[in-house]
């Protein structure tokens, strides 16, 4: 059976993500052919084209980790009814320099968890407006805006909730078949 390498993103720097939480029960529910390797962000400088003749060692990893990945899940939180600066920041230092887009035709999936009752649906769509002018292939359904409660996740990704761990399941089911298909047709170099 064929091992797909996903790449993740969690969009928080909080010490006490809930997409992090999130993230964790992903992987625990994703098929077994995927193999996930966080993307970190917190490192990053803010981009510049002033450093497009000459990327700083952090850049240079993130667009290698991008590299390295067949897929990239986004699971990212929604501030003020967008995407977070840090993450927005590592899609710009990915994106560049014009020419060499580390999204080009990759494979990726977006979801994110709230404590609103609207989950992240209105950053999501921020996100997927920057994820469609990278190029990305995005799965464009299923869709899902968690609602985050700590009666439902715990601290290691386990999900108390049936109706949501197989919600999250199915979710990364579909991403799996999206990453599948996508690679069909546009295989990774």
């Amino acid at each position: 059976m064929r091992t797909y390498q996903v790449g993740y993103f969690v969009g928080s720097l909080s010490s006490k993500s809930i997409n992090r939480v999130l993230s964790r029960a992903l992987i625990r529910l994703a098929p077994h052919d995927l193999e996930f390797t966080e993307i970190p962000i917190g490192n990053l400088p803010l981009y510049s084209p002033d450093y497009d003749d000459d990327y700083p060692p952090e850049p240079n990893a993130l667009k290698e980790a991008i590299g390295a990945a067949e897929a990239i899940l986004f699971v990212s939180p929604e501030y003020n009814r967008s995407i977070p600066g840090a993450l927005k920041n590592a899609i710009d230092w990915a994106s560049r320099p014009w020419g060499q887009n580390s999204f080009h035709h990759i494979p990726a999936g977006v979801i994110g968890a709230s404590i609103g009752p609207i989950g992240t649906a209105v950053g999501q769509q921020s996100l997927r407006a920057v994820l469609s002018f990278c190029n990305a292939r995005q799965m464009t359904s299923p869709e899902a805006y968690i609602r985050y409660s700590p009666e439902i996740f715990t601290e290691d990704g386990e999900v108390t909730n049936e109706s949501t761990a197989i919600l999250l399941a199915n979710y990364m089911t579909e991403f799996r078949d999206h990453v599948a298909r996508v690679l069909t047709v546009l295989p990774r170099q």
